[in-house]
């Protein structure tokens, strides 16, 4: 049995070190460019944020003045807004194309309804604000009670 193990041959430890780091270094050049994959993915991202609010002064009201901001990192474009999941209009308009670039923001006057007279909101009822992008993306709701 002692003479088996004599004859065998084996890696020498320096060899050893050699093939452990070529595989350490081949491991992580492979994660790093999956994770450089995934952040560049991550980077091109359209984020909004609802700064602010104010409604119509009148009694009862019959717009929002919703402030949004951009602090995505690729410019937005704004197509919908939706109060409590129906169609809202934007300064009398349903149709929207507003482009925010990164950083930008906008003031959107949102009503209920096109064309003077204006829908009103019912006081102390609460509304659903919802902005919604050319790519798909929804951002809210924002929820507001009517004063």
């Amino acid at each position: 049995m002692r003479r088996l193990l004599k004859n065998r041959k084996a890696l020498s430890p320096v060899v050893a070190a050699i093939i452990l780091i070529a595989v350490t270094v081949a491991v992580s050049i492979a994660v790093a460019a999956w994770m450089g994959a995934l952040t560049v993915g991550f980077m091109q991202t359209e984020e909004l944020k609802f700064i602010n609010y104010g409604w119509d002064t009148s009694s009862p009201a019959t717009y929002i003045v919703l402030n949004v901001k951009n602090t995505g990192s690729q410019p937005v474009t704004i197509t919908d807004v939706r109060v409590s999941d129906a169609l809202a209009y934007v300064d009398g308009e349903s149709v929207l194309s507003e482009t925010l670039e990164a950083g930008g923001s906008i003031s959107l006057n949102i009503t209920r309804s096109a064309g003077a007279p204006y829908t009103e909101y019912t006081s102390g009822t609460q509304y659903e604000f919802t902005v919604i992008t050319a790519k798909g993306n929804a951002f809210g709701p924002y929820i507001k009670t009517a004063p």
